[in-house]
């Protein structure tokens, strides 16, 4: 199984019983710090009945605190009235009363709860809110541990005031980093819809303009054509002469069209490796313009984008890696002017020593134009490494 069925992006929200399972274990690792509630049910200092209710209102607290936290960090956060059947203000009413019957019942070991209340007030409710009700639980912690009284409790208030307040406000910064990021997402959907948008709108252009004169002609003179037959047959045979040239340079100007929209661009490609390893979270490390472009045959730029895509699909899909850098120079040598591109991840390396059908179709392109093509490991000993070479202008 892939590590994409296993992790969960930010703002994405779990779409497996894996994903589901993951993102409760990191937030129950939290959980650890209810140790002290817990021991304290262990020590067996309480009445039966305060075992089972304290029992009873700590699962209930449990049970809560994951329904709110896992669900406003696993996707943009929704309006309140949606959660779930119970409503934001609700749970926290749940955890805030569950909280200070707890404590007040069963002692001061059991205020940590409202560190957990704080973590929920940050992960549901907008900073304005969060701003003012982080504190006011807190306060609230503070007032119950000295009415509580007893040994150690100024120690314990003292201990919990600053991750009640630092770890709650750190969760409204979570939840903004939620929001903005599923922001950016849908942006960046917005943005490739416009340009495929532009892009058929730019094709419908180019066929008005390449196809709309010489079907008007054609349209013409074969109507012409049918007026002069019955009279004049030699003219006709004219007209159709002329429609079939007009047809002729139509399906020639089609045909180069045709082949300047397939024809990959290695600035088209850089662009395209910068998003799909975006998409695929590997930093990237990808130049904005290729050097000398105009001292760069079709044929070379041709088969420096194709490699590209290969290295890039490469690093996405099998590499595992974490950064990624392209870099493109212009080098010279004894034997001309070289372009080189290389493709560097610090991923789980190659599969093997013997190159696959993607490096050998890259070889023949590479070859065709006087290129050339090295695969090796990273120079750091972890990764991959792939370069290639073709000539710029004349060679010597």
């Amino acid at each position: 199984m892939s590590d994409d069925d296993t992790w969960v992006g930010i703002g994405r929200p779990p779409v497996n019983r894996r994903q589901v399972g993951m993102k409760l274990l990191w937030i129950c690792i939290w959980l650890a710090f209810m140790s002290a509630p817990v021991k304290d049910l262990a020590d067996g200092d309480h009445t039966g009945w305060d075992t089972v209710l304290g029992s009873l209102g700590l699962a209930a607290f449990v049970c809560a605190y994951l329904h709110l936290v896992f669900r406003y960090t696993a996707r943009s956060p929704i309006p309140a009235r949606a959660v779930g059947f119970l409503t934001v203000p609700v749970t926290l009413t749940v955890l805030t009363v569950l909280a200070t019957v707890l404590s007040l019942r069963l002692g001061l070991p059991w205020l940590v709860l409202f560190v957990y209340v704080c973590v929920s007030v940050g992960a549901a409710l907008r900073l304005r809110a969060a701003a003012w009700l982080i504190p006011a639980v807190t306060a609230l912690m503070v007032g119950l541990g000295l009415a509580i009284g007893g040994d150690g409790a100024r120690s314990l208030i003292v201990a919990l005031v600053p991750p009640a307040l630092l770890v709650g406000f750190a969760m409204t910064g979570v939840r903004q980093l939620v929001r903005t990021t599923v922001e950016l997402r849908e942006a960046r959907a917005t943005v490739a819809q416009l340009a495929a948008n532009e892009e058929r709108l730019r094709l419908a252009r180019d066929l008005h303009d390449l196809l709309g004169h010489s079907l008007s002609l054609i349209t013409l003179k074969s109507e012409l054509a049918g007026r002069m037959l019955p009279g004049h047959p030699d003219r006709a045979a004219l007209q159709v002469a002329d429609i079939e040239q007009v047809s002729r340079q139509a399906l020639a100007d089609v045909r180069d069209a045709v082949t300047g929209y397939r024809r990959l661009t290695l600035a088209g490609e850089l662009a395209g490796a910068r998003t799909a390893l975006a998409a695929a979270g590997i930093t990237a490390e990808v130049p904005t313009a290729t050097p000398a472009p105009d001292t760069l045959p079709a044929g070379s730029e041709e088969a420096l984008a194709w490699g590209l895509r290969e290295a890039v699909t490469n690093v996405v899909r099998h590499s595992g890696a974490g950064t990624c850098a392209i870099g493109l120079t212009s080098r010279q040598t004894l034997a001309g002017r070289f372009l080189e591109l290389t493709v560097a991840d610090d991923g789980r390396g190659g599969a093997g020593i013997t190159p696959g059908n993607g490096l050998t179709g890259l070889r023949e392109r590479l070859a065709a134009v006087d290129g050339t093509l090295t695969a090796r490991p990273a120079d750091t000993g972890r990764g991959f490494r792939l370069t290639l070479s073709v000539p710029l202008g004349e060679r010597l």
